[in-house]
């Protein structure tokens, strides 16, 4: 039979983009509910009991409260939230994370949807540490900038809305240092210690760009960015859904569009150095709402529910 696939929090900004990539598709079923009924406990409760895969775009405690509503035995879900990255029993949504990992996704109850920025950040990371190129304690800072629909309804209301004229076109936040994607960042990239983690969002719809700094006198001896760069290649060779790009030295004519990979569920990949100074850069860029949000947890539905995956949305991102 066609699996049955509902999504808790569908009017929401990732639960929309979700819908969108859904749109069309025949080898599975969308169970929605009326309006009148998408906050009742009750018809929620039996739309999570009905289904074969509850996919939850909720809030982080909403989404706690969704788990404990599934009752029946063969559910399965997963959670878009950031409420269960770290828990114990849930199986991490990055499905190039290790070899594998794709096939623990799709045999497993409950999959938890990585988080836009540590999407990148793991990606980066986790290979690095795992090869032993990267020291697990090294004193790492992460930057990012993503687009204003990462703030979610309010950052849609911000730039899109009435006051949208007096928006700030770019803003850092998280200056408390403990932003809730370091636990996160820090267990599934394999670091000692947390990372410092920078966050910003800029006047643009969606889009990230994420960059990391090292110094190679601060990496094993022989570390070179050729090593580092080769190590990505190694464990992304293959995969559909990431892109390593060529090492570039000396780049200073090159850009990175946060904006490149919009409407996608692609990330791209790349490590720049510059041989003189010994430093190097590693960077990433995706769409927020694509690998970071909404594409990937259709990429998780989709190993699943044993189905072909989408790589890019139908009819692409939203103008703006």
């Amino acid at each position: 039979m066609t699996p049955l696939v509902f999504i808790d929090g569908d009017q929401g900004t990732t639960g929309l983009q979700v819908r969108q990539w859904l749109a069309g598709r025949q080898d599975l079923r969308l169970l929605q509910l009326p309006p009148e009924h998408r906050k009742s406990t009750a018809h929620r409760a039996e739309a999570l009991n009905s289904c074969d895969v509850a996919l939850l775009c909720l809030p982080d405690e909403a989404a706690r409260e969704a788990v404990a509503l599934v009752r029946r035995p063969g559910v399965r879900v997963i959670d878009a939230s950031s409420a269960h990255r770290t828990a114990p029993g849930w199986v991490y949504g990055l499905p190039e994370l290790g070899a594998a990992q794709a096939r623990r996704i799709a045999d497993a109850d409950r999959v938890s949807n990585p988080g836009c920025y540590p999407t990148g950040a793991v990606a980066l990371l986790a290979p690095l540490v795992a090869d032993g190129l990267l020291p697990a304690d090294y004193p790492l800072v992460i930057h990012a900038v993503s687009g204003y629909s990462g703030r979610g309804r309010a950052g849609l209301e911000d730039h899109e809305g009435a006051g949208a004229a007096s928006a700030l076109p770019f803003q850092i936040y998280g200056l408390g240092l403990h932003h809730k994607h370091v636990p996160e960042i820090q267990q599934h990239a394999g670091l000692a210690h947390a990372p410092v983690f920078v966050p910003a969002y800029g006047h643009y719809r969606q889009g990230i760009v994420l960059t990391i700094a090292l110094h190679l006198r601060l990496l094993p001896a022989g570390v070179t960015a050729d090593r580092l760069h080769a190590a990505l290649q190694a464990r992304y060779a293959g995969q559909a859904f990431i892109e390593v790009q060529p090492l570039y030295d000396d780049a200073d004519a090159q850009r990175l569009d946060p904006q490149a990979c919009n409407g996608s569920n692609q990330l791209r990949l790349a490590v720049f150095a510059q041989p003189r100074t010994g430093q190097v850069l590693l960077t990433a860029v995706f769409d927020n709402l694509g690998k970071g949000a909404a594409g990937a947890a259709v990429q998780n539905l989709a190993l699943m529910l044993g189905l072909p995956a989408q790589p890019r949305m139908p009819h692409g991102p939203p103008a703006g």
